[in-house]
C-alpha cells in the first residue's frame, strides 16, 4: 500500500468520525457571556453576589489582579457590560462592594441640564 492511499484512507476515516459525533449544545447565561465556570471573572462575581458582599483587598487575593484591575473590572464589566447595580458601603473604615438585590437595571435616569430649545 503506498503512502498516499495510506494518507487518503486516514484522512477520510477521520473526515468520517468528526461528522457522526453530535454536535454539543451548551447552555449560555446572556448575562455572563464568556464567563466560565471556575475562571477569575466568576469568581469574583459570586464574590460580589454573596450577602457580605467582598472587599478590594479580597477581590485581589482570589484573582491575583492589582487594584487598578479589580476597579476596572468593577466599572468595565461588571456594572457596564453585565449592568449589574453594585452597592458600596464602609463597615469599620473599610469600602465593602456587592451586588444590589432585585432589579439589576439602572434606576434613575439622566436628565440633561440643558434648556429645551
Amino acid at each position: 500500500m503506498s503512502t498516499l492511499v495510506k494518507k487518503r484512507s486516514a484522512a477520510s476515516s477521520a473526515a468520517a468520525g468528526a461528522a457522526t459525533k453530535p454536535p454539543q449544545q451548551a447552555t449560555v447565561d446572556p448575562k455572563a457571556k464568556n464567563t466560565q465556570p471556575g475562571s477569575k471573572q466568576s469568581r469574583v462575581i459570586a464574590m460580589l453576589q454573596s450577602p457580605a458582599g467582598a472587599t478590594i483587598t479580597a477581590m485581589m487575593q482570589a484573582t491575583g489582579w492589582q487594584q487598578h484591575s479589580v476597579r476596572g473590572f468593577l466599572a468595565g464589566v461588571v456594572r457596564k457590560r453585565l449592568k449589574l447595580r453594585l452597592e458600596s458601603r464602609k463597615v469599620d473604615g473599610t469600602r465593602v462592594y456587592r451586588v444590589a438585590a432585585g432589579d439589576s437595571s439602572k434606576t434613575g435616569s439622566r436628565r440633561s441640564k440643558r434648556q429645551p430649545s
